[in-house]
């Protein structure tokens, strides 16, 4: 052979390797980098290239798609009552990705989840129908705090003790998702991620601030559980004024005339007695509110519903002084909406405390049960007698005490109050909170969570009682009615 030609074939079988070599590494390394680059529109061509399955509430759907024009994205997300179903729904847009149970069930809603396939689609990679997620809310106890919440910067959370359902989860102020869903919708993205009242956080999840008061419960059960009293109405050893172990602070009670020196834990809950609480928590020990804390869903990283909750915090490595504040959910102490809910929802279960959940099923498009999420897992939180205790304390508090704007002709309702300090030396206005639980003649009940994180109102006319109880109250009317 002719050395030239030699020379040239190999130089392009040489050329023929690097090519292969090239497009393996392309396809095998570099694939999945490639696959999420943000200028990468194949995805988002293919997931938007059918309508989506749906988000089901009480049977109807909330969610829906609209065909599109002028656009490489054939179809786009639209939203029915967009406002009241986004702390549930989040967001599906063509250009910022997916949140909540939209980002959490992308693949099943655009139809891509292997489990929609049947064997032929597989072989002929046709898509599949996509599926549909179906929620357990209650679409009237979820338009009552909605309502409720009005123009207040807040959240509120309604749970089914006995099932752990979600029947209501709210965040106010709220946006539509519809303004974001398209491909043209920037102005609207900056606007809403510009808002400085935030309205995308979900507070029911993702916003924890000091619980106050609300937390002496967990206080309380702790005191029962670890023997320091055997019952809610025994006399406690808690002198007032309380003066902070190892300092000279003395602890206020909000009510001065309360008659909070060694009171019943009855009594303390009704007048929410700081010195009691305080006292109780530092008598007890940080290792032991803690452990209490935690069997009721503090401190757990991992809280899906199915969307992640942040954490509920109940802080370590305190000292004496600490350990008694945060007996009054303060110091370091944090809770979401969802995790006072569900502190109240234990409680009404008898002590047991039923995993909250949001979605009940999924299904493929011809509503065949593709994951069947009703029946939730439980374990046992404080025991039944603690449990039966604390309600009949809490009913004190909605008859005779803090919490009297909860009461519900025909319904046995009962409560906790809490302000919490905001801001340094409490110079912000405070936040205002409610937990509680309603239960009918036929035994069926609700437990709901009420966060007011700004109405408005002065400080002197911020309180549990006169803000967020209010709220607690139209949805446990509107979950047993």
């Amino acid at each position: 052979m002719n050395k030239t030609i030699r020379h040239a074939s190999v130089f392009a079988l040489l050329l023929v390797l690097a090519l292969l070599l090239r497009a393996t590494w392309v396809q095998f390394y570099d694939g999945e980098a490639l696959a999420d680059n943000k200028h990468n529109r194949r995805d988002a061509i293919e997931q938007y290239a059918y309508p989506l399955g749906d988000i089901v509430v009480a049977g109807d759907k909330v969610t829906g798609s609209e065909r599109t024009t002028g656009s490489d994205l054939a179809y786009k997300r639209t939203y029915t009552d967009g406002k009241l179903y986004s702390a549930v729904t989040g967001y599906s847009s063509q250009v910022y990705g997916a949140t909540q149970l939209e980002g959490i069930y992308q693949n099943v809603l655009d139809g891509t989840d292997n489990r929609l396939k049947s064997p032929a689609d597989a072989v002929t990679r046709k898509h599949a129908d996509p599926g549909n997620v179906v929620t357990t809310l209650d679409p009237a106890v979820q338009k009552a705090g909605y309502e409720a919440l009005g123009d207040t910067k807040g959240a509120a959370v309604a749970i089914d003790p006995g099932s752990g359902e979600i029947l209501g989860m709210v965040s106010t102020p709220s946006y539509d998702p519809s303004k974001i869903s398209g491909s043209t919708d920037g102005e609207a993205w900056q606007a809403l991620t510009e808002d400085e009242d935030k309205p995308m956080v979900n507070r029911a999840l993702r916003q924890p601030l000091p619980p106050g008061s609300t937390f002496k419960l967990v206080v309380a059960a702790a005191a029962l559980e670890n023997g320091l009293y055997d019952s809610v109405d025994e006399r406690t050893d808690s002198p007032d004024p309380y003066t902070l172990p190892g300092t000279s602070t003395v602890l206020p009670n909000e009510n001065a005339s309360a008659p909070c020196e060694n009171a019943t834990l009855r009594t303390a809950l009704q007048y929410s007695c700081n010195n009691v609480f305080a006292k109780l928590a530092a008598d007890l020990g940080a290792d032991e509110v803690k452990a209490t804390a935690e069997k009721f869903g503090f401190n757990d990283d991992e809280q899906d519903v199915p969307v992640r909750a942040s954490e509920s915090v109940y802080p370590a490595e305190m000292d004496k002084a600490q350990t008694a504040l945060s007996g009054i959910g303060q110091f370091d102490v944090t809770a979401t909406p969802l995790q006072m809910a569900m502190v109240s929802a234990a409680l009404a279960n008898g002590g047991e405390l039923v995993d909250p959940h949001m979605v009940s099923e999924v299904t493929d498009g011809d509503g065949s049960t593709l994951e069947d999420l009703s029946d939730a897992s439980s374990h046992r939180v404080v025991s039944e007698s603690t449990a039966e205790q604390l309600t009949s304390a809490m009913q004190t508090v909605v008859d005779k005490g803090t919490g009297s704007n909860a009461q519900i002709d025909g319904l046995t309702v009962g409560g906790k109050t809490g302000t919490a300090q905001h801001g340094e030396n409490n110079s912000k206005t405070p936040y205002a909170w409610f937990t509680s639980y309603a239960e009918d003649a036929s035994g069926k009940q609700v437990a709901v969570a009420v966060l007011i994180e700004d109405s408005g109102a002065a400080r002197s006319e911020v309180s549990g009682n006169g803000l967020a109880a209010p709220v607690a109250e139209a949805m446990m009317r509107a979950a047993l009615r």
